[in-house]
């Protein structure tokens, strides 16, 4: 099967049937007539040779090449409509354009915020639009990478795709103040005794597997997504929580804990922002990527 064989203003037409799961909705949500939109899926039936919806009582149903189509479907998309949108010129201080970023809070508040005022000063007509990174990161990169501008994620968590380095960021340990079981300084023990405070998605991994290759099983307490609640669940108790130096730095004052070393030497975070290959020649990408190589820079001087 040939692209040049196929009408691609049937893909958002599937988009819309199996998102819908009903004609007449499909069709209002692309503009077509309910006829139109029935002649799209009778066509769509004999492209895959397949019903792709299945009445079943008073509505339609996907069958299992339809639930198959669906992600597929939504990625082709929105890869299509990048592809098309892109620009071989890109003149940063008269464009109107939109961004779509996809990070943690820790690289929104330690990264992003320098980035927004940097993109504000030099194209005042460019959006940044921050999203929180899907749960599934890992197991559908494609995918998610295919609906964003780019996102933002240390190194060793994935892999496969192009990235520009951003900054590099240490390890740090947070303890209440009033935690009079640790001293000075942290020790090997303090870690394997005292309950933990820990971000509950893997992308501080590569740290979480040198914890375990040390022989540390943090006795987790609670779990949160967010790193920049972590002082406030350490404040007052007896556990401990490991964040990134930087983001600590920023925090402090906020809550009653102290920022101690690790008593360990800690792999470095190095922070960089990832994209989908469709966006490696297009103008306006290079000009994010390019600024966003320079503020991390900048906040690694």
């Amino acid at each position: 099967m040939h692209l040049s064989g196929l009408d691609l203003n049937l893909v958002p037409s599937l988009r819309a049937l199996l998102e819908e799961r009903n004609v007449t909705r499909a069709g209002q949500r692309i503009g077509l007539s309910q006829p139109a939109m029935s002649a799209a899926l009778a066509r769509l039936r004999r492209h895959f040779d397949d019903e792709l919806l299945s009445r079943v009582g008073g509505q339609y149903e996907l069958t299992a090449l339809g639930r198959a189509l669906l992600d597929r479907t939504a990625t082709a998309c929105d890869l299509l409509e990048r592809v098309f949108s892109s620009r071989a010129e890109f003149m940063p201080g008269s464009e109107e354009h939109e961004f779509t970023l996809l990070a943690s809070d820790y690289a929104i508040a330690v990264f992003g915020a320098e980035l927004a005022r940097t993109v504000h000063a030099e194209a005042p007509g460019v959006r940044l639009r921050f999203q929180r990174t899907p749960a599934d990161a890992t197991e559908n990169t494609a995918t998610m990478l295919s609906a964003a501008d780019g996102l933002l994620m240390p190194h060793g968590i994935i892999s496969g795709f192009p990235a520009v380095d951003l900054f590099t960021d240490r390890w740090a340990f947070l303890v209440a103040d009033s935690n009079d079981e640790v001293g000075d300084r942290l020790t090997m023990a303090d870690l394997a005794r005292l309950p933990w405070v820990i971000y509950q998605r893997t992308y501080d991994a590569p740290a979480a597997r040198q914890l375990s290759m040390l022989g540390i099983d943090p006795h987790v307490e609670v779990s949160v997504d967010s790193f920049q609640v972590l002082p406030f669940l350490v404040a007052g108790t007896r556990r401990i929580a490991l964040v990134q130096r930087s983001l600590a730095d920023l925090l402090s004052g906020v809550a009653a804990v102290r920022v101690m070393d690790p008593p360990y030497e800690a792999v470095p975070l190095q922070e960089a922002m990832w994209w989908h290959p469709v966006h490696t020649h297009d103008a306006a990408h290079i000009w994010l990527r390019e600024t966003a190589a320079r503020v991390g820079a900048g906040l690694m001087g």
